[in-house]
């Protein structure tokens, strides 16, 4: 994994570049997720690998799949990726460059992860107080998960702030060790 996000990485730079000459962020967010969407595809995939098949003629069905999504840079971006076998990293590359464009407009994304479904009420007190910490505009999603018996479990970028009942529990645990 960490070897496509590294072939992944330069490629989203490129294309976050062209995004911000053009202010064409959501069109390039579009293109790169059809593009991602058919590469991940079974039979894509399938053909992709096949030795028989060469690069113009997996670019032809690549871009016919895609047909109306791409617009020419987005074709051309296609075209690279299949002439320099880099078809694989597309999903890292759409992933990097939401992330990238999330910066660029200030916004960073949350994982809040609780052990019981929250209310809006709740969700929307959570996020005031994420965007109030990191001074930014947090966009949150939210999942249940029951093994932290309690409380909730946020994820923004690198750091993690656990506040669940089961993260107490193993703090707690840690410190009697000790």
């Amino acid at each position: 994994m960490a070897e496509l996000v590294t072939i992944a990485r330069p490629y989203a730079e490129a294309v976050f570049r062209l995004a911000q000459e053009a202010n064409a962020f959501d069109a390039w967010s579009r293109m790169l997720q059809v593009a991602a969407a058919v590469a991940q595809d079974p039979q894509m995939t399938a053909l992709i690998a096949d030795p028989n098949m060469g690069a113009a003629d997996v670019t032809r069905v690549f871009l016919g799949v895609c047909d109306t999504e791409l617009n020419e840079q987005g074709k051309n971006f296609v075209k690279l990726l299949i002439e320099n076998d880099r078809v694989q990293p597309l999903p890292q590359i759409a992933a990097l460059y939401e992330e990238l464009k999330r910066a660029h407009q200030g916004e960073v994304e949350a994982m809040i992860a609780s052990a019981f479904p929250l209310s809006d009420a709740q969700k929307q007190e959570l996020v005031a107080g994420l965007e109030h910490r990191f001074g930014r505009k947090v966009k949150a999603t939210t999942e249940v998960d029951a093994s932290l018996l309690g409380g909730a479990r946020i994820t923004v970028g690198d750091v993690v702030i656990d506040g669940s009942v089961a993260g107490q529990l193993q703090k707690m645990a840690f410190a009697l060790k000790s």
